[in-house]
């Protein structure tokens, strides 16, 4: 029987979403969302994807954007369900994916009231401006269109990010004229015009020691290609930011790659006479806390204006979209004598190489893992790597990323994200295996997501390595103290949890089963788990710097 006959505010928010080609939405369904969700069932085009927790599909609509490109979508109740996605929004803005959160609200007759209405928080808004680039209530039911389509647009502009909208409950089935707004715009030549000072030209020709940062603005800008035809032309070193890995192919001779924080590319960087760094935000982690030395011939290509001097002082920063900028710089370079010295690529090879060897002799056993890895999965297959000592001491180096878009990582630092992401990367990218490198403790934070993984048939391979606790911050509380607490867990069997959940799992104790357990889930073509033991493969010794350990202990700043 069909009960809706009448347009209402639910159908305009749909009909937004499809004219912005959603496909997808994640989230859980909820009283103070149904009238949403039955809109989408009407309409029919979009994919309804049921998470476990409102963190999960935040995180699965996070990872599926930045896998596909796309505008990520997720949609959660009031109060309490838009609170729970507050923890993986702050993840979303610190990577600044572009995504929608729509969310519920309280009656707009109980707004701030103080009356206790179900689900209500006492700020919402807040909450949910605290958590996001931005975060606005519907006031006026029927100026619903102009509303969403505002936060679209908003989510997508640079610098692009999370944007929440409260709806309340009381609006969602309100009846409203199905009236059309049309934005009418002038058509302009699509051929923009770039304009390059004459002299950065004549810079980058005269560099004999030029180096290249390449951000995640070259993967969001699709400018691959371009940034591969500089390489070609001035025979740069090319350091890539951790969200920039895969702007050109890690197997590339002169890409050091994921490594600026080492000593090689410091040295580097200390005698280069051209930095270009283009979609770099240039975290705190990757650059000894802004610290690496940067030459005072910086030419800086970002979209946003206020990457100007953000972390590092730039002699000029061309606003533009980088692929249009990188096709004009490469055009100007084109009528220019390019002389690379040999010698200069000869040591940026040396650099490269140096790297990687260090860090294959401080970890044991998982240097082979890594090559495993690279030697057994298929060429685009979508790395992730959640906040777990493999994952960011040579899972994000070592697996070589070829394409854009296959690495995603937990930007803001938070554990436990990386199982939803793995499945959201998944939905997005159907046709390419998904890899996630995932520790215990972490792993818990979201383990009920496995189920939403069998539900939506997304089978992703997880690699857990299993330490019996949270291993680096044994490490850290042992070198600060000399002593630890609260950071041994006691674990379920993951194996047996993994088969409860519709999992195909094995145990591995060695490099060579690992081998073979890994082979046998690439085969599989259905959701396996790999549950590596850490204690019998080989406990990964970190080590950090005597600073850093003693900021933990009392001290005057």
């Amino acid at each position: 029987m069909n009960y809706q006959t009448e347009f209402t505010v639910a159908d305009a928010i749909v009909k937004e979403l499809v004219q912005a080609e959603v496909e997808v939405v994640y989230g859980i369904v909820s009283i103070h969302n149904l009238p949403i969700y039955d809109a989408m069932l009407r309409e029919g085009s979009i994919r309804m994807v049921t998470a476990r927790g409102e963190s999960g599909a935040v995180n699965m609509a996070d990872a599926y954007a930045r896998a596909t490109g796309k505008l990520g979508v997720v949609l959660t109740s009031t109060g309490a369900g838009a609170g729970n996605g507050a923890g993986a929004l702050t993840e979303t803005w610190n990577s600044g994916t572009p995504l929608l959160h729509i969310t519920g609200e309280a009656d707009s007759n109980y707004i701030g009231t103080d009356q206790r209405y179900i689900h209500e928080a006492k700020d919402q808004l807040k909450m949910m401006d605290g958590a996001n680039k931005s975060a606005y209530l519907l006031k006026r039911p029927k100026q619903i269109t102009p509303f969403i389509r505002k936060a679209i647009n908003e989510a997508l502009t640079v610098p692009t990010g999370p944007v929440t909208i409260s709806i309340p409950t009381n609006f969602q089935a309100q009846i409203i004229p199905n009236n059309q707004l049309i934005e009418v715009e002038t058509v302009q030549d699509p051929k923009v015009k770039i304009n390059i000072p004459a002299d950065i030209g004549e810079k980058i020709a005269a560099a004999k020691r030029p180096v290249i940062w390449a951000g995640h603005g070259v993967i969001a800008s699709g400018a691959s290609e371009e940034l591969q035809t500089l390489v070609d032309n001035i025979q740069p070193a090319v350091i890539t930011s951790e969200s920039g890995k895969g702007a050109i192919p890690e197997n590339h001779p002169l890409c050091i790659g994921n490594f600026a924080a080492t000593s090689q590319v410091k040295e580097l960087l200390e005698k280069s006479d051209l930095l270009i760094s283009i979609g770099v935000r240039f975290r705190g982690g990757e650059t000894y806390n802004w610290t690496l030395p940067v030459p005072e011939n910086h030419i800086n290509i970002d979209l946003n204006p206020n990457a100007f001097n953000r972390n590092f002082d730039t002699l000029y920063t061309l606003v533009g979209d980088a692929k249009a900028v990188l096709q004009e710089m490469n055009s100007i370079l084109a009528n220019k004598d390019l002389q690379p010295d040999p010698a200069y690529v000869d040591e940026v090879k040396s650099a490269r190489q140096g790297v990687r060897e260090d860090l294959r002799s401080q970890i044991g056993p998982y240097g082979e893992v890594a090559d495993i890895m690279r030697e057994l999965l298929p060429d685009n297959t979508v790395l992730v790597t959640d906040v777990t000592i493999p994952g960011y001491t040579w899972g994000n180096k070592l697996f070589d990323i070829y394409e854009p878009r296959n690495y995603l990582y937990m930007t803001g630092g938070g554990i436990g994200q990386g199982l939803p992401m793995a499945i959201g990367a998944q939905i997005g990218q159907p046709d390419k295996k998904v890899v996630l490198i995932a520790g215990d403790g972490g792993f818990m934070v979201n383990s009920n997501e496995m189920i939403t993984a069998i539900q939506e048939d997304a089978p992703i391979i997880i690699l857990l390595f299993d330490d019996g606790g949270y291993g680096i911050l044994r490490y850290y509380q042992e070198a600060a103290y000399g002593r630890r607490t609260s950071v041994d867990l006691k674990n379920p069997d993951f194996v047996m949890m993994a088969k409860s959940m519709g999992f195909e799992s094995e145990k591995v104790r060695s490099v060579n089963e690992f081998k073979e357990g890994l082979a046998n889930a690439v085969k599989s073509n259905k959701p396996y788990m790999v549950v590596v033991d850490v204690e019998a493969v080989g406990v990964l010794e970190y080590k950090d710097s005597d600073e850093y350990i003693a900021s933990f202990r009392p001290n005057h700043r």
